[in-house]
């Protein structure tokens, strides 16, 4: 009896998930389904992350968190926020998806700052040019004049800019799959996660929830990192789109809920890496964040206004 139960609250839950991506026009049930946002300044301590001709990653990171964590308070009032640090400190990527988990977020994001690459060389022929060369051995050994081609070289800043909003990988849906199997109780109400305790771990029924949240996961991710990128776009920054990380981003497979890493410029880039440390840059950054969250937040709750009790 107990597993049947346990199978009727299963497939209650499962209709419940796929019902809050329709819209609906009877009598509605609104939950808060934007609860808490969990915020990871990327690197820390030791752990610099990229450096610029001044700056630090874990810096730059650190300072527009707090400040997003601010801006959100105010904007969001609703919505609680954790910082997974709020000094210059080091945790391994295990240890922020486990500090996410315990927390139990409904978004992760994962501030960042991009590099692209060492300063590019530049070689142009400018002439030819006559040099000393030899020929022979010992008493021999002989001078003589050849012509050669003659280059200027020079090297500039790499000119990479942009901004880029990462999710995990299709092909690490397993990963993600095991996140939520082993932290059930962060999208089950206790009494269902009681019922489940006597449920063989790879039960079907279990299985089929843990596919389907996986997949409305990605989705809430792809499309927070669409808007994310959207948002930026109006404020002219230049977007690298909304990508896929196949390597990289463990810690965006290993949370249970919707994770994003958002690279908020590059500090390769003289130019931007005056902007990613500048107080004006700072509250773009964090004013597009604010907006996108607002979207997704709305987003969320208009799915779940179309799920009647």
């Amino acid at each position: 009896m107990k597993r049947y139960n346990a199978a009727l609250i299963l497939l209650s839950l499962g209709l419940s998930i796929s019902s809050s991506f329709a819209e609906g026009t009877g009598k509605t049930y609104q939950k808060q389904v934007l609860k808490k946002i969990i915020i990871d300044p990327g690197h820390g301590g030791a752990d610099y992350g990229a450096s610029g001709r001044y700056s630090r990653e874990k810096d730059i990171t650190l300072a527009i968190s707090l400040r997003l964590n601010e801006m959100l308070k105010k904007e969001m009032p609703d919505v609680e926020t954790y910082l997974t640090r709020t000094t210059d400190v080091f945790d391994p990527v295990t240890r922020k998806a486990e500090i996410a988990n315990r927390e139990k977020g409904d978004l992760f994001v994962c501030i960042h700052v991009n590099e692209g690459g060492g300063p590019i060389r530049h070689r142009e022929f400018i002439g030819y040019k006559t040099v000393t060369r030899y020929k022979g051995k010992g008493k021999n050994k002989k001078a003589y004049k050849v012509k050669v081609k003659d280059y200027r070289t020079w090297t500039t800043p790499n000119p990479a800019k942009g901004t880029e909003t990462f999710i995990y990988g299709v092909d690490k849906s397993n990963a993600a799959k095991e996140a939520l199997k082993e932290n059930e109780d962060l999208y089950l109400d206790s009494v269902s996660a009681r019922e489940l305790k006597d449920f063989n771990p790879n039960d079907p029924a279990r299985m089929m929830i843990v596919n389907m949240k996986t997949q409305t996961y990605f989705s809430r991710s792809a499309n927070l990192a669409l808007t994310i990128e959207e948002e930026f776009q109006k404020v002219g920054r230049i977007s690298r789109d909304a990508k896929q990380r196949q390597k990289g981003i463990w810690v965006l497979q290993a949370v249970a809920m919707p994770a994003v890493l958002v690279e908020t410029g590059f500090i390769s880039n003289p130019e931007e890496e005056d902007y990613l440390n500048s107080e004006k840059g700072q509250n773009e950054i964090c004013e597009v964040l604010v907006r996108a969250l607002k979207r997704y937040q709305y987003s969320l709750e208009k799915q779940a206004s179309g799920v009647t009790r």
